[in-house]
C-alpha cells in the first residue's frame, strides 16, 4: 500500500481479524484478571496515547477496583507504518512512588515504546508496572525484557489498524482490528 493510500483502499486490501464483540469479551476477561491481581490496591492507570485510547476506556470500565488515571504520549511511528526513534510528547504526572502502575497500550509489537515507558515509570519509583495490551504481535523481534502481563488477542505479523491503532493517522475509530494483506 502507498503511504498516501486512503482508509477505504486499505480496508479493501485488509482482513478483519477481530470484531468489536470478540474484543469486548477479551477486554472483560482482562478486567477481571486485573481486579484479581490488584486485589483492591488503587493503581495508577496510564494510557499510552493515541493508540490505546479506545481500548483503555473500555478496559477501565471493565475494572471494578478504583484507579487513578494519567496518560503518556510517546511514539515511534509518527504516522508511518514502521517505527523509528522514540519521541516523548507527554510524560505522566501522577505520583508513582511505591505504587503499582497499570500501563495500558494498544499493541505489543517489538516493545521498544512500552519498554521505555515502563522503565520511566520504574525510574519514577513505581513499585511494579503491570502491562496490559489489546493485542500482541506474533514474531521473534521483541526486545528483551518486555512482555504483557495482560493481553487481549494475538495478531499475526502484519500491519494492523482499527480499535485505536491507525493506518496513516486514519481508522483509529474502526470497531475491530484489521490487518493489511501481504503483497
Amino acid at each position: 500500500m502507498k503511504a498516501d493510500a486512503s482508509l477505504a483502499e486499505a480496508l479493501a486490501h485488509s482482513d478483519l481479524l477481530f470484531d468489536r464483540a470478540t474484543l469486548g469479551v477479551e477486554i472483560a476477561r482482562m478486567g477481571k484478571a486485573i481486579d484479581a491481581e490488584l486485589d483492591g490496591e488503587r493503581a495508577v492507570f496510564i494510557t499510552v496515547m493515541h493508540g490505546a485510547l479506545v481500548f483503555a476506556g473500555e478496559l477501565a470500565l471493565a475494572i471494578a477496583t478504583d484507579l487513578e488515571f494519567d496518560y503518556v504520549h510517546a511514539t515511534r511511528y509518527r504516522g508511518d507504518t514502521a517505527g523509528g526513534q522514540l519521541h516523548w510528547l507527554r510524560e505522566p504526572k501522577a505520583d508513582m512512588q511505591g505504587r503499582t502502575v497499570l500501563l495500558v497500550d494498544d499493541i505489543l509489537d517489538e516493545g521498544h515504546t512500552l519498554k521505555a515507558v515502563r522503565d520511566a515509570c520504574l525510574a519514577r519509583g513505581a513499585r511494579r508496572v503491570l502491562v496490559a495490551t489489546l493485542c500482541s504481535k506474533q514474531h521473534a523481534r521483541r526486545v528483551e525484557g518486555i512482555n504483557a502481563d495482560f493481553n487481549g488477542v494475538e495478531v499475526a505479523d502484519r500491519y494492523v489498524f482499527g480499535y485505536g491503532m491507525d493506518y496513516h493517522e486514519q481508522g483509529r475509530n474502526l470497531p475491530g482490528i484489521f490487518a493489511l494483506r501481504e503483497a
